[in-house]
Order: C-alpha cells, then sequence, then structure tokens
C-alpha cells in the first residue's frame, strides 16, 4: 500500500528511548531529591539535592547526579525512600518473569552494591509497608515457603534479617499492619467473599466481609489510619460508585468518609499498576488522610486536611495538566510533584510553601516539543444495547479527520482503564497519521460496578467494539483501513476482532493477548489462584467444569483461527507468567500452516509487558512498518 508524503515525523527512539529523568521523590528529611535516569541505556536509581542546579539532562561528569545502582540488564521502575531518609529500597525481576525482589541501596554510600533483602531463590515480593512504631523495619508480603503462601516478614533494613510475623492458612490474598502493631489478613471464602480477620495471640477474629462481586480484587485501596483502630478503604456498598470509607476494626462498621456525586474513587487501577498515583494522598510522617483522587474525564482532588487545602491550590496552578505523583518532606512543607498531561508527560516541580516559591525540576522528554504531540479528546459512544462507552480520541496533527486510516486500541485487564494522559505508543501512532480509538468497553473498571459487571458471561461477545460505527458514521475513519491492536486482554481482543468479525479490520495486532481462555485460567501463577474467582472465575468461567470449558472454548480465538483473514501481527515476551507464550505460538502455527499472512515477534528477554527501551524500540518499529504496510500510514524509514 501506498504512503503519502510524511508531515514532522518523530523517531520511534524520540517515544521509547529512556526518558532524560522521571519518577521523582523527595526524602522524608527535605533535602535529596532520588528519581530514575538511564545509566548504560537502562534506568537507574539517581539522587540530587533539592536545592542544587537541575540542568536539562544529567551529565556523566556531573557530581550532583549521584547513580546509587548499577543494573545494566533490566531498568528498574519502582521504588522509595526508607522513612528515615537512610535507604532507598526498589523492585527487580529477571527478565519480566515478576519474581521481584526487595533492594536496599545507601545514598550515603554511592560506591556499595544494592543488597537483596529477600535473597531466597524463587520468591516474589508481593507488598511491602513501613510502620510508625517499627521504624527500622519494612514489612514484606512474600512466599518464601511455598509459591502458594504469601507470608508477612519484617525485615530489618539495617541488617538485613527477616524475622517471620504470621504465615498464611492457605487462603490468604495479602496481609496489613496497622501503625499500632495489629496484624490483618485479607483472605478470600470459596464463593469470592473477602475475609478481613485479625490475627491476635488468641487465634484469629473476622473482622468483616466483602462481596467479590463487588469488590473483584478485595477492598482497596487498604490503608490504615494512624491510631490502628481503622482502615480507609473504597467501598460501592449500597451505591453503583466507588466512594470512601473508614471501616472500624473493632465492630466492623462503615462510615462514610468521602464521595463524589458522579465520579469513582481512582481504584483499583493505581494498586496494579505503579505508573498511577495511589488515590488516597497520605502524610508521609504522620500517616494522616491529606486528600482523595476521583477520577472522571479528568482527575478531581478533594482536600480533606485544612494544610493541604491551602497546599492543593498552590501545585495545581504549576501546570494545566492533573496532579500526578505527589511527594513531601516530614512537615508537608516542601513537596516534589508531577503532573499527568496528553502532551508533557510527568514534568516535574517543586514547591516550597512556607515561602510559596516553586520551579520546575526537570521534564521527562525534553527533545519532545508538546507542540508536535496530538491532543487526547475524551468523547462518549453509545453502544448498541443503550450503554455509554467512554472513550478517547486521539487524531493526527495538521491533518483534515476525513477517511482517516484508524487503529482501535484496546487496554489490558479488562480490570482496568484509559483515562486522559500520555501514552507514547498512541503518539507515535497519531504522528504516524492514524487516528487512534480507545474503548473503554464494557468490563472496564471506574465507572462504576454496573458497568464492570456487564462484561460477565461477554468475553467475545457485547464487550466487542461498539465505537468504531460512530467514527464511520461521522466520516473521520476509512472504513477499509481500520486496524485493531491492544495488549493482553486487548490482545485477545485483537484476536476476536480478526476471528470473530473478520471483515472489519484490514489488521489486527495482539500484543501477548491470550487465544485461549482456558489455558489461561489454568496458567494462573500458584499465589493469586485463589483470587481469581472473582475475576477469570466469574467473568470467564471455570476450566473444571465441562461444559464452562466448552464455552470457554467457544469464546477463545483459537477455536475461530481459520476465520482469520486479515493480516496479524503477534508480540510476546517468550517469559510472560500471565499469558503463556503459547498463546501466541499456537495462532502463528495455525496461519502459517495455511498460509496466511502472520509476523511473529518473541523477545526472549522480556515477560507481560516489554521493559527495556531496546524492546520496545524493535517492538514498535515493527508495529509501525506492520501498519504502514497494511493501513497506509507513515515510517520513519520510508518518509
Amino acid at each position: 500500500m501506498t504512503t503519502t508524503a510524511a508531515p514532522d515525523l518523530i523517531t520511534v527512539e524520540q517515544f521509547f528511548a529512556p526518558p532524560a529523568r522521571i519518577g521523582a521523590r523527595l526524602s522524608p528529611d527535605g533535602t535529596t531529591v532520588a528519581y530514575l535516569a538511564p545509566w548504560r541505556d537502562r534506568l537507574n536509581v539517581f539522587v540530587r539535592d533539592l536545592d542544587g542546579h537541575w540542568p536539562d539532562t544529567d551529565s556523566p561528569d556531573d557530581p550532583a547526579a549521584r547513580r546509587l545502582t548499577s543494573d545494566d540488564h533490566r531498568s528498574i521502575d519502582t521504588f522509595f525512600w526508607s522513612p528515615d531518609s537512610r535507604y532507598l529500597l526498589y523492585l527487580q525481576d529477571s527478565d519480566g518473569d515478576e519474581n521481584h525482589h526487595l533492594m536496599r541501596v545507601d545514598p550515603g554510600r554511592p560506591d556499595e552494591p544494592a543488597v537483596d533483602l529477600t535473597p531466597a531463590p524463587g520468591v516474589r515480593v508481593l507488598g511491602t509497608q513501613f510502620c510508625a512504631d517499627r521504624p527500622t523495619s519494612v514489612f514484606v508480603q512474600l512466599n518464601p515457603r511455598r509459591p502458594d503462601l504469601i507470608d508477612l516478614i519484617e525485615v530489618d533494613l539495617d541488617t538485613g534479617r527477616s524475622t517471620p510475623v504470621a504465615e498464611s492458612t492457605g487462603d490468604t490474598t495479602g496481609w496489613l499492619r496497622t501503625p499500632t502493631g495489629r496484624v490483618l489478613d485479607v483472605g478470600i471464602d470459596g464463593d469470592g467473599t473477602h475475609r478481613l480477620s485479625e490475627r491476635t495471640a488468641d487465634g484469629i477474629r473476622t473482622v468483616g466481609r466483602f462481596s467479590g462481586l463487588d469488590h473483584p480484587f478485595g477492598p482497596v485501596p487498604c490503608v490504615p489510619t494512624p491510631d490502628g483502630s481503622g482502615l480507609w478503604i473504597g467501598s460501592p456498598r449500597g451505591s453503583d460508585r466507588t466512594r470512601l470509607v473508614r471501616l472500624d476494626l473493632d465492630t466492623g462498621e462503615q462510615t462514610g468518609v468521602d464521595s463524589h456525586p458522579v465520579f469513582d474513587l481512582d481504584t483499583p487501577r493505581p494498586e496494579v499498576d505503579a505508573r498511577f498515583p495511589s488515590s488516597l494522598i497520605v502524610h508521609p510522617a504522620t500517616g494522616e488522610l491529606l486528600g482523595a483522587r476521583y477520577l472522571g474525564e479528568r482527575q478531581v482532588i478533594h482536600a480533606l486536611d485544612p494544610h493541604f487545602a491551602e497546599v492543593l491550590p498552590r501545585l495545581a496552578e504549576l501546570s494545566d495538566g492533573d496532579l500526578a505523583h505527589v511527594s513531601c518532606d516530614d512537615t508537608a512543607r516542601r513537596w516534589v510533584v508531577d503532573f499527568t498531561h496528553d502532551r508533557d508527560h510527568r514534568a516535574t516541580w517543586s514547591y516550597d510553601h512556607t515561602t510559596g516559591t516553586a520551579r520546575r525540576l526537570f521534564r521527562t522528554h525534553p527533545d519532545l516539543d508538546p507542540a508536535r504531540l496530538a491532543p487526547v479528546t475524551p468523547v462518549t459512544v453509545r453502544s448498541r444495547d443503550g450503554l455509554d462507552l467512554p472513550c478517547h480520541l486521539t487524531l493526527p496533527v495538521g491533518v483534515e479527520p476525513r477517511n482517516l486510516p484508524t487503529v482501535v486500541l484496546l487496554h489490558g485487564g479488562p480490570w482496568y482503564r484509559d483515562s486522559w494522559g500520555y501514552d507514547p505508543e498512541v503518539q507515535l501512532l497519531a504522528n504516524r497519521g492514524y487516528a487512534v480509538l480507545q474503548v473503554n468497553f464494557r468490563g472496564s473498571t471506574g465507572y462504576g460496578k454496573a458497568f464492570t459487571q456487564a462484561a460477565i458471561g461477554e468475553f467475545a461477545g457485547r464487550m466487542h467494539i461498539d465505537a468504531l460505527d460512530r467514527m464511520i458514521a461521522q466520516g473521520c475513519t476509512d472504513p477499509d483501513r481500520v486496524a485493531i491492536y491492544g495488549c493482553s486482554y486487548g490482545g485477545y481482543a485483537a484476536l476476536v476482532g480478526a476471528a470473530f468479525t473478520p471483515d472489519r479490520f484490514a489488521a489486527a495486532v495482539s500484543y501477548t493477548g491470550m487465544s485461549d481462555l482456558a489455558d489461561l485460567a489454568r496458567r494462573v501463577a500458584p499465589f493469586v489462584r485463589r483470587g481469581v474467582v472473582n475475576s477469570y472465575g466469574r467473568y470467564i468461567g471455570d476450566p473444571g467444569d465441562p461444559a464452562q470449558e466448552a464455552d470457554m472454548l467457544a469464546r477463545s480465538p483459537i477455536s475461530r483461527v481459520d476465520d482469520i483473514t486479515a493480516p496479524m501481527l503477534l508480540i510476546h515476551g517468550a517469559n510472560d507468567v500471565r499469558v503463556h507464550r503459547s498463546n501466541s505460538d499456537r495462532v502463528a502455527e495455525a496461519l502459517r500452516a495455511r498460509g496466511a499472512e502472520v509476523e511473529y515477534l518473541v523477545n526472549e528477554r522480556e515477560g507481560h509487558w516489554f521493559v527495556n527501551p531496546d524492546s520496545n524500540i524493535e517492538l514498535y518499529r515493527t508495529l509501525e512498518r506492520f501498519l504502514a504496510r497494511h493501513l497506509g500510514g507513515h515510517t520513519a524509514e520510508q518518509d
């Protein structure tokens, strides 16, 4: 297919090379900022003095930028300060196997190697927590005894010594410890009901139960109150919307704390994706609740503390984006924050509430001019059965929106959501001349529990594309040049689109998508096997039941692979523990056996999501070439 002259192309490397800096966190003592920056093409942890000079990028000979980690194999993406500012802790796995270990580095001794605080082979850190009554320890959720048993371990930050606190009895899905030493066990019953219990010297006492239908992943967020007598949790009890309540640990009663009349509390996405800030903003030293986030087309933050009510408008005026990650010192006077924005990703600022002064510390991609990038516009589409579908539309800059090649881009999960903000793959596609339609289909979270539950039994059914017809009817989309693309569940949806409605798409791209729902359910990692009763079990089915297994197969693209006629691009990480690579292998083999057009990219050093910059550059070069061949968009190589 012939491509037209290309306007102002931005290279794949500019979109997917490591950011100059990202993820800034202020130390609790208010003196030092930790952040991620590239070293040998991998993101590593650096520190700088907050009050020092901040050039656009770090240079190798700049003594002010002190590198604390030296990982040239895999980028780091999650790190945090210890409460006393002495240490930085970070998580790291091996080639995408998701067996994350907790590592410690000392900013005062940058030349010393990182210390593995969870050194046992094969273990996986599933959560960490600091507690005010044990200031030199970190509490870790870990599976050292058996892959499916999650225990609570106390780790001394100085010595690395581990002490068991509580052990799973077999149905534990998570742990919490209050600042007063109370140990809480989140478990799950056979019917999917979540059970919150307190572990005491006298045994186990049930605090409360939560519907698995209304809480697919348990009560989230789940944050102890400073006095140790309660938890702040998200709750849809008696409502379609998730609001903030206080759960009394002695009585089990829920008391309303805050809510929004239209929007859900922004959960559970931050609990499963650290790229997004927590729905609760908590004082780092006192544990007091400062604010709560709600998310619709844009974010709304409710200040729940008088001091934060003064600070919040001063932070908000720093950007026309949405306030994202926030960190402050122990006095909550000095702040380092970044912002969600559709064209200026996570610009990072410092603010001093004592002096009222602020300055921009850095932009994550100083070589990307926001004016060259495409605005992301929230739109709502009415489905065929009357359900309003929140979507986001991104159009090429400087191009008349008529008969455009279009990519329907579907998020993973499906218990997840897309929202307004910067996404490098969306911007790459728009820059290559495609209209990009992101659909929050039924099953997405954040739009009320009825919207999420509308996906039960609808895999390969009404979750399929409803929004595309509107784009075609409005003349924006050329119906003969539409591709469907997604990752994880979105990859499954792309396979469904190609196999179940082959006449609708000129190309399809599945990135770690599942082709066999029964295989997906059978291969669930041991430590989450009980928990998926409310997700896979309720929404997809139980492969142990022959009738349900047959239905799952009928909804699986592998059963209809012979109906695929569109060219297919398959992408998979060889170490994927969520969707085994055989889900792509089998589709590729079947398509090749009958001479169908298929391209298959397997990365041996990645898992469910590609992390390393060179992996993503290879992926998106492959994607842009594939789409250009079949939809007629631009590529940097051709134009």
